[in-house]
């Protein structure tokens, strides 16, 4: 399915009109960034741009989007004949994707005709904004479970494709797993779940429901016990597993008292093995609230898929270069209030000593980076051809692993999910 029509109409009526005007043809460099981190985060993540490379591979104009643009009157005859033919054939910079930034970090780099790349404004910020934003929180998420597993499992508290692209920016940011099944198929994440509070009360007893699910998924599998009693679902639970049981589940109450509860009761009854799983609408606050608790691993759903509390990144996109008449590059920038941007096609550098950022390096035009700089942005997309390295499962997995280490690079007090500053300064030269 095509992704051309999934922009906002200025775009298409900007084009028309530098068309028009002897300007679409004229090379420019625009920019994704964020000005600030949301209120009290410490750094970003950079998630999404596998699904932007993808979306931007189906940016095609057929019979029918170019019907529907002429019918609405949003571009004429000639225009319409240049939508046909759309191809982007310019390249792409970016972060990696998993990458942490920080603020004014040009996470995204697009140099084009205007035409062409500004097009992909709507596109490239409703992937990264979105992705970002789940990533950037899952990552604190992640933080405060402290090497304990936590899965996403927040299908049912956003829209269905949403859901699909929440699933795959938590896992690149550290999460284990997650309950949609398309994100698994889609881009190879694996998928868990067992049972709701709807399958015990089918049963006409909890016990005939544990059973069922035994026999179906084996000793192995986690029961949810929080349905009626719950001291009475784990005596049942260890009852029937001989001791044996997988995991309990405890998805309701005051969790870090129930928990320890819980952990004795399964510790007396000899089920000394058998894991806590809680599910009951974690952040990352209540997720490091419960540092202390025996619970073995988490599952989120609504504060994950929604950013907790910040569902976009913030991320904006700007023209900062374009080629004058005669060939020469000009720099370009928004004297707005509390909006200005900074012209110029930017490199960007992560500042080390000793393997921990101390700053992000943004570089205008001729300057220099330094030795002690490791480089951030990387070519995905040369002449209109994507690299394949940054698509599919294998794509998510690479992100995965990059995340890993540029989180590793932060300093301590990064991990803190407290309101701070960012957790590296961006020095602009």
């Amino acid at each position: 399915m095509t992704s051309a029509l999934l922009t906002d109409q200025y775009e298409l009526t900007m084009v028309d009109a530098a068309l028009k005007d002897g300007t679409a043809d004229r090379r420019c460099v625009f920019e994704v960034f964020a000005r600030r981190l949301p209120d009290g985060r410490r750094y970003g993540v950079a998630a999404g741009l596998g699904r932007f490379l993808t979306a931007l591979g189906d940016f095609r104009f057929g019979d029918d989007e170019i019907g529907f643009l002429r019918d609405r009157g949003v571009v004429d005859a000639g225009t319409a004949d240049w939508l046909a033919g759309y191809r982007f054939t310019g390249d792409v910079r970016a972060y990696r994707e998993g990458e942490v930034f920080f603020p004014n970090s040009p996470v995204l780099q697009i140099e084009g005709t205007f035409a062409e790349a500004v097009l992909l404004e709507t596109l490239a910020l409703s992937v990264f904004n979105a992705d970002s934003a789940i990533a950037s929180a899952a990552a604190r998420m992640v933080s405060a479970a402290d090497h304990r597993p936590i899965a996403e499992m927040g299908s049912r508290r956003t829209g269905e494709w949403n859901a699909v692209a929440a699933a795959r920016a938590a896992y690149i940011a550290g999460f284990g797993a997650t309950s949609n099944l398309e994100a698994g198929r889609t881009w190879g994440i694996p998928t868990m779940g067992t049972a709701a509070h709807a399958f015990t009360l089918l049963h006409d007893s909890e016990e005939a429901a544990f059973r069922s699910q035994l026999d179906a998924l084996g000793d192995g599998t986690t029961l949810l016990v929080d349905t009626y009693d719950i001291e009475a679902a784990v005596d049942t639970a260890v009852r029937l597993t001989s001791g044996r049981l997988g995991a309990v589940r405890i998805d309701s109450g005051d969790l870090p008292s129930v928990v320890a509860s819980v952990r004795a009761q399964l510790d007396r009854l000899g089920a000394t093995s058998t894991k806590i799983t809680v599910t009951n609408d974690l952040d990352e606050y209540t997720i490091a609230a419960l540092r202390a608790a025996p619970v073995d691993s988490y599952g989120v759903g609504t504060s994950v898929v929604s950013g907790s509390g910040h569902p976009a990144a913030g991320m904006v996109f700007k023209l900062v270069a374009h080629q004058s008449p005669a060939g020469e590059w000009v720099s370009v920038a928004k004297k707005s209030a509390d909006k200005a941007s900074i012209g110029g096609r930017k490199e960007a550098g992560r500042r080390l000593r000793n393997g921990i950022a101390t700053a992000e390096v943004v570089r205008t035009p001729g300057t220099s980076a330094g030795p002690d700089e490791r480089p951030l942005l990387v070519p995905v997309v040369t002449h209109g051809e994507v690299d394949p390295a940054f698509l599919g499962s294998h794509g998510v997995e690479a992100a995965r692993a990059h995340h890993a280490n540029a989180k590793a690079e932060l300093p301590v007090d990064a991990a803190r999910i407290g309101r701070g500053d960012p957790a590296i300064p961006t020095l602009i030269v």
